[in-house]
């Protein structure tokens, strides 16, 4: 248990906070497996390359992607005063979210569940 005045547990707390530029977007109707096939193409590059691998992919999370990335970007450069010609992807991942439970009627009175996935995509900047 923290002792202390609340004042000071808060700013502990937010001296350990992570000062990276991130963007998240949460409850994607998109598998985090199909995610990370995209997210695991941009790691480690540059936001310019990793913008113009994202417009060239042709999968539909290619987009949701670009649009974390273009949002994580704009978070760097407005908040924190960074140049953006020197970030580059430092983490992307993605977590799986809370599953939709539908049902499919079949034959016989029966009734198949079918299960689509969400996910939360993640992606965090850093200077070089």
């Amino acid at each position: 248990m923290a002792k202390g005045h609340r004042s000071q547990i808060k700013k502990e707390r937010n001296a350990q906070k992570d000062s990276r530029p991130k963007a998240r977007v949460t409850f994607v109707r998109l598998s985090s497996t199909k995610a990370n096939i995209v997210l695991d193409q941009i790691k480690g590059k540059d936001v310019n390359t990793a913008l113009a691998i994202l417009a060239y992919t042709p999968r539909w999370g290619a987009r949701v992607v670009e649009k974390v990335l273009k949002s994580a970007i704009a978070n760097a450069e407005h908040n924190m005063g960074m140049d953006a010609s020197t970030l580059y992807v430092d983490e992307a991942f993605s977590t799986k979210g809370p599953t939709l439970k539908r049902i499919r009627p079949r034959a016989q009175g029966r009734a198949y569940q079918i299960q689509k996935q969400t996910s939360h995509i993640t992606v965090v900047l850093n200077a070089r």
